[in-house]
């Protein structure tokens, strides 16, 4: 048995948590405080927030990210968590991510693998969940490493190229070539700063091309209060998990708008747009890569800089057309015009098989002897 914690923020982590558990021959179980997904068959626990509007003490003095005192839900958390390991004896722990949870899992006496994040990681948190692993999940080539890492920490890291839902997916077949060229704007679950006058701008900046929404929060999740998209922005349509019955994408103009639609699959969007537009989060540039599609990666702000220094990383190996920020509307054109004639390097990034290679490693930690040492037990 395996156990693998998956954050609740974006849709990311859940993602790369059931491509990788499917192609694991050991039993995953699941641990979130997520809704179950309906295409997820295996075992699940739910675990209940534990956000606060003024925590006390969430740090611990800055050595840990969240351990609010007192807070009832973080106590039942950890306790489910805690109650799990002890009545499953899983034989390794995923954390993806949250260093209480490998910590817990590591004092409890069970392996970890850290699904590894770019950006800034040597706060005392990070250095903790990061040293205590027995292993490193990079999910983004070896030829790109992040760089400023201590040797150790490079000394266990397993690099699995990107994580997609849809690595080896058939591209859908066109019809015939689109009438005008598309853009699809890719936002994601987990937040964005975009807002509805700055994409209006941007496509009254480029007459020609067709803008496309993908993103906001998905039906299930308007009632928790996730992060929305632009207010009134044309054609929005969520990106989510496939799934059975899913909704299709209408079309906009440059300056109209269309019904928010929650779009379950939009992989034959990603595929037949000349241009993505998206963050830099992990999971929408694995998507991007899948896909093999033209994209411009204009990172959100994050924790610990995270998307930032993803960004840093595709224009370091020239992988997408990166910006800092959110363009003004009078470099649309070029920009949409460069994007779409750089070459396809996206298999530098993406192997295709980068979840086969996460669930090896799981499978070999998994079945590893348990080692025995010299030391008297205190």
């Amino acid at each position: 048995m395996i156990g693998y914690y998956v954050h609740h923020q974006g849709r990311g982590h859940l993602h790369r948590a059931m491509c990788i558990a499917s192609r694991t021959p050991d039993q995953v179980t699941l641990l979130s405080s997520l809704p179950r997904p309906a295409a997820w068959t295996g075992p699940w626990v739910p675990l209940p927030t534990d956000t606060a509007d003024d925590p006390l003490d969430p740090t611990a003095g800055g050595r840990l990210h969240w351990v609010p005192l007192h807070h009832p839900g973080h106590r039942e958390r950890m306790g489910i968590i805690a109650q799990w390991i002890r009545r499953e004896s899983p034989s390794l722990f995923v954390s993806d991510v949250s260093v209480e949870a490998a910590a817990l899992a590591r004092l409890m006496g069970v392996p970890v693998v850290v699904a590894a994040m770019r950006g800034d990681r040597k706060d005392p948190a990070h250095r903790l969940g990061y040293d205590l692993a027995d292993a490193l999940l990079a999910p983004w080539p070896h030829t790109v490493p992040e760089p400023g890492w201590p040797a150790h920490w490079h000394a266990k890291t397993v690099h699995t190229g990107s994580i997609s839902r849809y690595d080896g997916r058939p591209r859908p077949t066109a019809d015939a070539a689109p009438a005008t060229k598309e853009v699809a704007v890719m936002l994601g679950a987990g937040g964005t700063h975009l807002t509805e006058d700055r994409l209006r701008e941007a496509q009254r900046a480029t007459p020609g091309w067709t803008w496309t929404v993908l993103g906001g929060r998905a039906p299930e999740n308007r009632a928790r209060g996730g992060p929305a998209a632009p207010a009134g922005a044309p054609n929005v349509a969520g990106c989510g998990t496939p799934a059975s019955g899913g909704g299709t994408a209408g079309r906009s103009t440059p300056d109209g708008a269309s019904p928010s639609t929650w779009l379950e699959d939009p992989w034959p969007v990603l595929c037949r747009a000349r241009v993505v537009v998206t963050h830099a989060g992990q999971n929408a540039v694995a998507e991007c890569a899948a896909a093999h599609a033209p994209t411009v990666v204009i990172p959100e702000d994050r924790p610990h800089g995270e998307q930032h220094a993803t960004a840093r990383a595709l224009r370091r190996a020239g992988l997408a057309t990166v910006r800092d920020s959110w363009p003004d509307a009078g470099e649309w054109p070029a920009l949409l015009t460069e994007a779409a004639a750089r070459p396809d390097r996206w298999d530098q990034w993406s192997h295709g098989d980068g979840a086969d290679r996460a669930a090896r490693l799981l499978t070999d930690l998994a079945a590893r002897p348990t080692r025995r040492t010299a030391c008297v037990p205190r």
